[in-house]
């Protein structure tokens, strides 16, 4: 099989043993992929694989359709469409995924969405929802409301009865974002906007402190993206005084049992939003497989809005 490659920090489209599903897995013939901020990392050297995935080739979230089953794996048919969040090697023309790490793709979503959806969406919904609490009537602030993260929080949380803000820095993206139903801010000043119940962090230390003035009593700031730094100072008298949580949260490398619980979660609470046209998939651009690399550079320009996807 082909697949994207890490060589030496670079991207180059190399051929693979075409892996095979073991107990409980599936192997799926991939149809479209999703590129992440830890593709970028993982491309550098700063985020590898977890054991048990391929570590030279890319790629956190595929969709495709079932090739073969492996030993006791029982959820789905050949032929199936299935999409999923994986530890590794998705943007390959063949990867292994453990059933219950999958889900169905609902029948609206065309295969660039699909490849596109389970990553963020799982991501976006673990953290507001599970993590977070967000509840009815509350409000959310999304910093980086463009990404593809991003985008997803916006839509679940005004699906929830939440209402959401983003601040977006790119200003030509800010209707777009806005479109999605979020309150579009430019990053500078937030706070003066708040107060808000729950703060999704995916830009990362800068915003720390003004985070903290911008919480309602009670309020929870969830970390999934430090983009813009690692470091920062907090102050504990105002955390306390607002009895206020912070938590950071990633998916990659959790056990397959909290794995599965998420895409459970996911199958149940999200997937139907999207037959009822209550979500979307914002694509920015999509590339064949044989252009990763050209993909990998677009992803690292920025200005986007939404998803970057290897079609396969």
């Amino acid at each position: 099989m082909r697949a994207a490659t890490i060589r030496d920090g670079e991207i180059v489209i190399e051929e693979h043993p075409d892996p095979v599903a073991g107990a409980g897995e599936v192997l799926v013939r991939v149809r479209a992929a999703g590129l992440n901020g830890a593709d970028m990392m993982q491309r550098r050297g700063l985020y590898p694989a977890p054991a048990g995935s391929p570590p030279d080739i890319p790629g956190l979230e595929l969709a495709g359709e079932v090739a073969a089953l492996g030993d006791g794996a029982a959820r789905f048919e050949v032929g199936e469409r299935v999409m999923g969040v994986v530890g590794g090697g998705g943007q390959a023309e063949l990867a292994v995924a453990h059933e219950r790490e999958l889900t169905p793709v609902p029948a609206k979503l065309e295969w660039p969405a699909a490849g596109g959806t389970p990553e963020v969406f799982t991501t976006a919904h673990d953290a507001i929802f599970t993590q977070a609490s967000l509840r009815s009537g509350e409000r959310l602030l999304v910093h980086g409301g463009a990404g593809g993260v991003g985008t997803a929080a916006i839509q679940l949380a005004r699906a929830a009865g939440a209402s959401a803000t983003a601040t977006v820095r790119n200003a030509q993206l800010r209707e777009q974002v806005a479109e999605l139903g979020a309150q579009v801010l430019a990053p500078e000043g937030f706070a003066e906007h708040g107060p808000f119940d729950v703060i999704l962090e995916l830009v990362g230390a800068p915003n720390l402190a003004e985070n903290i003035d911008a919480l309602a009593p009670g309020g929870r700031i969830v970390v999934i993206g430090v983009s813009a730094g690692v470091t920062g100072e907090l102050n504990l008298l105002a955390l306390m005084a607002k009895r206020a949580r912070i938590s950071g949260s990633t998916l990659r490398a959790r056990p397959l049992e909290e794995k599965a619980l998420a895409a459970r979660l996911v199958e149940r609470e999200v997937l139907p939003l999207f037959e009822d046209g209550r979500l979307t998939v914002p694509i920015a651009e999509t590339f064949a497989l044989e252009d990763a690399a050209a993909a990998y550079e677009r992803f690292a320009a920025g200005g986007k809005l939404g998803k970057i996807v290897l079609e396969i």
